[in-house]
């Protein structure tokens, strides 16, 4: 089994704003779970950021206890990555690391993991399928959520690979491996939220609901046009209710991207569509407050129509605290729920082939309409059936046994599919059989380092200079410099600019010293300093050449 594994986390961070993506907070428990479960002897987080070990295990444990070391380092530290063995990045985008990959260390060094949380972006696609066109590897992966997402995957690789295929004359049909895994809860902690009488009570003395009312639940982002369109469900529980002759309340846990603007949408919606039943909008930031939910409700609902959503993780959570969800037989959700088992999947309706999507996504990725309008008017004019989800909800609401064994399914589900533990463990099996896949290939045979459209910006413009600097260049001090003119560069502002990327003052002035009165190539100059140095010191013999330091005619 894999001992070591490197994830690329940018920016270091292990706390979420208000308002997160549902891929930052699936990431974040994603990377919680390999740390806890995962069964590594170490996690090496890889990050823009200085973070010590002792941060880094408080931020993503806190202060459970676990014999997994976490420390962190730099993407750059390519032979860190190569110990580890494999490296997981919560994104799908890996085309740049494979080449950094192959300059530094080799393609063979070790196995890549991507994670794909959409499909809809047009510039998302195109950057998943620039694997293709770069050293993307059999021994690296793109992990499908849902069978959804990995055929439609699936089907993207084979096209674009049939068209390179036209283009170039080529055989191939190169792709990353796809595999099936889910993303996952933490079934435990949900279910001592949700399994609070107390709370259940107070949430509902709070909001006036009655013992015998129905309180329906929706939870995560109120936005019409990259999550699901209200109106169905509001038509639907008023149908509902009005069938079941019973009191109705609806709570909206989550928050609106465009603020009071979405809030007076809904609003009026909801009066249009459920003028019976009494809607409440309240705030899904407030953790506490989500978790009193998950004890206050009767029915979970989430009828979602948006090519955005993929997996959809509040129904796995719903059926975590133990309530029947109601939900759109759509894409993840298809694979989560199980029709009649833990709640009851709605029929959808796509639009037709080759009519106005054409179009629509040709005005998006043309620059003249947002994706948001892209997304959101094919949401618009995709179909969940109201008379399917009325008829769910009644049955919910009329049999208390039907809500609670479902409810009760929901759990076992959960805990043999979706629990972190069980998803972790097959995040290091995928590990290991990427490492098995990598060792067994054939010696690489590879030609070319650098990415020849994103590589050294020195060798792709080295016909713009007159000369270019070799370790054969020769250099000598300038008549009248003298480290006091490395001092006055420490001063200014204009000198100091990309400092990071050279030696230091101090080594500068080593340079002096090293050159003297002679004049000496940049290789002799080179070998005064430690082999760890050279390179930052080459940019210094540069910036040195800039300011009029050094000579190299």
């Amino acid at each position: 089994m894999a001992s070591r594994l490197a994830i690329y986390h940018p920016s270091g961070q292990f706390n979420l704003v208000n308002n997160p993506f549902g891929k930052d907070v699936a990431n974040l428990e994603l990377f919680r779970a390999l740390s806890a479960h995962g069964g590594f002897d170490q996690v090496t987080f890889l990050s823009q950021a200085s973070i010590s070990d002792a941060d880094l295990r408080q931020g993503l444990l806190g202060d459970a206890p676990g014999g997994t070391a976490l420390t962190s380092n730099s993407l750059l530290a390519q032979g860190v990555v190569a110990q580890s063995g494999v490296m997981l990045r919560g994104t799908p985008a890996l085309s740049d690391i494979s080449w950094l990959r192959r300059r530094a260390v080799g393609d063979r060094a070790y196995s890549l993991m991507g994670l794909v949380h959409t499909l809809a972006p047009p510039a998302l696609r195109a950057d998943m399928a620039t694997a293709v066109t770069s050293p993307i590897q059999p021994w690296d992966a793109l992990i499908c959520t849902s069978p959804s997402v990995q055929d439609a995957l699936n089907q993207m690789f084979d096209a674009w690979s049939g068209f390179l295929a036209d283009r170039f004359g080529g055989a191939k049909n190169p792709k990353p491996y796809l595999p099936l895994i889910p993303l996952g809860v933490d079934q435990p902690a949900i279910a001592a939220r949700a399994d609070r009488p107390q709370v259940r009570a107070q949430v509902r003395e709070e909001l006036a609901i009655a013992e015998d009312d129905i309180l329906v639940l929706w939870l995560g982002r109120l936005s019409f046009f990259e999550k699901a369109a209200p109106q169905p469900m509001f038509r639907a529980i008023e149908e509902a209710a009005q069938a079941s002759g019973v009191k109705v309340h609806f709570a909206m846990v989550g928050w609106f991207p465009n603020g009071d603007q979405d809030r007076a949408r809904y609003q009026a919606a909801a009066q249009a569509y459920a003028p019976s039943v009494t809607v409440h909008f309240l705030d899904g930031n407030d953790q506490a407050r989500v978790g009193s939910f998950w004890a206050g409700s009767d029915i979970f609902i989430s009828l979602v129509d948006n090519i955005q959503e993929t997996f959809g993780i509040t129904p796995v959570e719903a059926m975590a605290a133990g309530l029947p969800v109601v939900v759109s037989d759509w894409d993840g959700y298809r694979y989560t729920v199980q029709d009649g088992e833990q709640g009851f999947l709605i029929p959808t309706l796509g639009g037709a082939p080759g009519g106005v999507g054409v179009g629509a996504a040709e005005r998006h990725v043309l620059g003249l309409e947002s994706y948001q309008l892209y997304v959101g008017g094919l949401a618009q004019h995709t179909a969940v059936h109201v008379g399917r989800a009325a008829a769910a909800i009644a049955a919910l609401i009329a049999s208390p046994d039907l809500r609670r064994r479902m409810g009760e399914a929901g759990r076992r589900r959960v805990c043999e599919v979706f629990d972190w533990p069980v998803v972790a463990r097959q995040y290091a099996a995928l590990a290991d059989e990427l490492t098995a896949i990598r060792q067994a290939s054939p010696p690489d045979t590879t030609q070319g380092r650098f990415n020849p459209v994103k590589g050294d910006p020195n060798r792709d413009f080295a016909g713009f200079p007159t000369d270019v600097q070799s370790i054969d260049t020769l250099l000598r001090v300038r008549p009248g410099v003298s480290q006091a003119d490395i001092d006055r560069a420490q001063g200014l502002d204009l000198d100091r600019f990309a400092s990071n990327w050279r030696c230091t003052a101090q080594e500068c002035g080593a340079v002096l010293t090293a050159l003297g009165a002679e004049t000496r190539s940049v290789k002799d100059v080179l070998l005064t300093f430690p082999v760890e140095r050279r390179r930052a010191v080459q940019m210094g013999l540069m910036w040195m050449c800039k300011l009029g330091m050094l000579d190299w005619l």
